[in-house]
């Protein structure tokens, strides 16, 4: 270990910033931040220095560096564009004992600044011991978007509690189950986000009443049209919390491969024709599971609630009192159109977009006169076996048959693969195509030709 990672209490306590440039003033941010006591010494100061000052948060002393201001400091960071000055500022503070950081010069420095993830009271530091500070940057950048914004009020919450758990849980072991439950209670976290006292009093009151191994729940995650990157922040947060993962088919492997290692899975896909899981068993797995007491997540391809069945499931968990959330993902129509080139709506082609499950062996109950009308897309889900049926509906119902047609297989997924044509020949398309396949109907598939940006056969 090159260097001992530690956190400093600097509130009132005398720090001097030498430089007063732009880098100084990132600088002297953290150090405000940190409660600091803090002196600027530098010839010229940027505007936010001298506002700082008027504001009576720093104290400025315009010179060239003076030696006599390391006296009694606590921790130094010289920030000029100056390496003699830099430097001399390291050697006084080395001489004094003084902590001191050289900002672009790790070598003459006795700490470095890592980059930092703030929610306090949590501070997350990386660093990379001033080799790759780029990189140390990348690491954090994703570290930001997997740790929550609310995990500040989280812990504070916590600490709050601490004496209360105490009270109420004799043993170690039922306060750390406690605390694992609370941590990952997505509605008390949502609440205390919103400052909703309210809601974060009834929710803390039923975690203490309620035995602690009967408090599990189910999350509805949306995985997305196939593409890993295209999972949500807060989907990931779900998913890597969860005991169990309760997936189908369209969930792709690098999504799974992004969940914890030592939660179970449980597959309960779906193929055209043919049910792996039947639906009611799905509703099941889901109950019996929360009702010992797991966190499961219920991943789905697409979004939950367009033709997802989160609905079904939902109020299959709210009929026996199980707590749920959902967790929205972005669904087929928008992944596969985006990557294909295929704008939903455009100001002078679509005005609208209607989404329609393919499964229409019996059409009688779809509208296909208002699906026929002018400027809007279709965009048909799992309807590769009744391509033929939507063709003759729309056609039949004055939908002119040159009007452009796509197939999107396996959107979003470098296996992606765009078949265009017509509403004519859509019959013909649907025969060259597998499932997973998307359809999209409409004047805006005839821009694939311009827009089309993305890596497809």
């Amino acid at each position: 270990m090159d260097y001992l990672p530690i956190f400093c209490k600097l509130t009132n306590r005398d720090c001097l910033l030498v430089g007063g440039g732009e880098i100084a003033e990132r600088k002297a941010r953290l150090l405000l931040d940190a409660g600091a006591k803090l002196t600027v010494n530098s010839p010229t100061f940027t505007p936010q220095f001298q506002a700082w000052a008027e504001q009576k948060q720093l104290t400025l002393t315009y010179s060239n560096f003076d030696p006599n201001l390391v006296i009694d400091k606590w921790l130094i960071i010289a920030a000029t564009d100056n390496d003699d000055v830099n430097y001399q500022v390291s050697l006084e503070a080395e001489k004094h004992q003084i902590f001191c950081n050289i900002v672009d010069s790790p070598k003459d420095a006795s700490f470095i600044m890592p980059s930092i993830i703030d929610r306090s009271p949590i501070i997350v530091a990386v660093s990379s011991a001033g080799k790759a500070p780029v990189l140390a940057r990348l690491l954090r950048e994703k570290l930001e978007g997997i740790l929550p914004q609310h995990l500040g009020k989280l812990a504070n919450y916590a600490g709050y509690l601490r004496q209360k758990v105490k009270t109420v849980y004799g043993s170690l072991t039922e306060r750390r189950r406690f605390w694992e439950k609370l941590f990952v209670h997505e509605r008390l976290a949502q609440a205390l986000a919103n400052n909703d006292s309210e809601q974060v009093e009834l929710l803390t009151d039923r975690l203490f009443s309620e035995p602690i191994e009967n408090r599990g729940e189910v999350v509805l995650v949306g995985a997305g049209p196939g593409d890993a990157g295209l999972l949500t922040l807060k989907g990931l947060q779900q998913i890597q919390q969860a005991d169990i993962i309760v997936y189908d088919r369209l969930v792709s492997e690098d999504i799974l491969n992004l969940t914890r290692r030592d939660a179970e899975r449980v597959f309960v896909g779906k193929r055209a024709g043919y049910h792996c899981v039947p639906q009611e068993q799905i509703n099941q797995i889901l109950l019996e599971q929360a009702q010992k007491g797991k966190r499961v997540v219920r991943l789905k391809g697409g979004d939950p609630f367009i033709f997802g069945r989160g609905g079904e499931e939902l109020e299959t968990l709210y009929n026996a009192n199980i707590p749920f959330s959902v967790v929205p993902g972005i669904t087929a129509a928008s992944g596969c159109s985006a990557y294909s080139g295929i704008p939903l709506t455009h100001r002078d082609y679509a005005q609208s977009i209607r989404l329609i499950t393919g499964h229409v062996k019996d059409g009688s109950h779809i509208d296909w006169q208002s699906l026929a009308a002018e400027k809007q897309t279709l965009v048909f889900y799992m309807g590769l076996s009744q391509a033929e049926s939507i063709r003759t509906q729309l056609i039949n119902h004055g939908m002119d048959s040159n009007t452009p047609a796509a197939i999107v297989e396996e959107g979003t997924t470098t296996k992606q693969k765009v078949l265009v044509g017509t509403l004519d020949n859509l019959h013909e398309l649907a025969l060259q195509a597998r499932s997973p396949s998307l359809m999209i109907i409409g004047q805006v598939v005839a821009l694939r030709e311009k827009l089309n940006w993305f890596f497809s056969s």
